[in-house]
């Protein structure tokens, strides 16, 4: 009986052993053939040299690539899911994808016209809110420094757009594109925008010819305006793609934009004025002081008022430059103008 009992512990001690041998044969074999993750691809390439019947497997998105944003390059998910796109949700859109969140300010309000149905996050808040939305990757346009951005760091991957893309959607569109893996989507989205904007284009300057175009914000809270020039990211497209011809205080212009008061209106000798509200609607309560500016003698003596030529606009594409405010503000122009 105490043999027996001997003999089968020596046996497994010895199945054992050439257990551990073997496992060992196995991991000098690998070695030998280059089977080492890299620094960018690690798991991946861990994942790729185990057995296809090991029992578990790394899922797609935990690959990364490397992108270059403004502040140096940033590791993103290959295949990110759960995307926040602060400010750049209209791009997203254009793209086919829905954010996890959308961006709101408390002042500003948000980007009403892209009518989507996810939570919003108030930028004017902590970063932290966006937690809980477990984003995998946080795209940031030029709104963000350096600072900001190591601050959203630390909720997932951040990317913030080069600067030299920001000036133009086309190119937005496509940065966003290419650092998701989507270019194909980009390509068809601009190649229908580019029609868009040959059609519009045409029958824009049959109806203007050279009139010249003034556009303002009506600044609800001090009565002022914001009148917008040609380097203007929101509005500047109806000038170096829409073709139409800006007022020579306008195309004079290196700022964005330049604070005039009512009594300057005139002296503008603006064919065609379009206007919005920096916050809220035209019939939004607290506008409605404002708005009765508009209603006033000096305005009504306007040639441009008195032609049937100021166009009251949404502001909420009015005040975005991305590509499907763009040609929504294509749409209103085409409408207004072209009888």
């Amino acid at each position: 009986m105490v043999k027996r009992v001997r003999r089968f512990i020596w046996t497994a001690v010895l199945i054992l052993v050439l257990t551990v041998l073997a496992a060992c044969g196995t991991d000098n074999h690998a070695a030998d053939n280059g089977v080492v993750p890299s620094a960018n691809t690690g798991a991946v390439a861990a994942a790729s040299s185990m057995p296809a019947d090991a029992g578990s497997s790394t899922p797609a998105e935990a690959a990364t690539r490397t992108v270059a944003g403004e502040f140096g390059d940033v590791e993103i998910p290959v295949n990110p899911q759960r995307i926040a796109g602060i400010y750049v949700e209209d791009y997203l859109k254009a793209l086919g994808i829905t954010p996890v969140v959308q961006w709101y300010h408390p002042s500003w309000g948000k980007q009403d016209y892209l009518n989507l149905d996810v939570p919003e996050f108030d930028v004017s808040g902590s970063i932290e809110a966006l937690l809980e939305k477990d984003p995998d990757l946080i795209i940031l346009d030029g709104g963000a420094d350096a600072a900001k951005v190591e601050q959203y760091s630390k909720v997932a991957p951040t990317y913030r757009l080069p600067e030299q893309v920001l000036q133009d959607s086309r190119q937005m569109l496509t940065a966003i594109a290419d650092a998701l893996g989507v270019p194909e989507k980009a390509e068809v989205a601009l190649a229908e925008y580019d029609q868009k904007v040959e059609d519009g284009k045409a029958k824009l300057q049959q109806a203007l010819g050279q009139e010249k175009v003034a556009v303002i914000r009506l600044n609800v809270a001090d009565k002022t305006f914001a009148l917008f020039g040609v380097k203007n990211r929101y509005t500047g497209v109806i000038y170096d793609q829409f073709g139409l011809t800006p007022i020579p205080m306008a195309a004079e212009m290196t700022d964005y934009q330049a604070i005039i008061s009512e009594e300057v209106i005139p002296e503008l000798e603006a064919d065609h004025i379009i206007v919005f509200p920096d916050h809220g609607g035209w019939d939004t309560a607290e506008n409605q002081e404002a708005v009765q500016v508009l209603a006033g003698p000096l305005w009504k003596n306007l040639p441009a008022v008195k032609k049937g030529n100021i166009y009251k606009m949404e502001r909420s594409h009015w005040q975005s430059g991305a590509i499907t405010a763009n040609a929504m503000k294509l749409d209103d122009l085409l409408e207004a103008m072209v009888k």
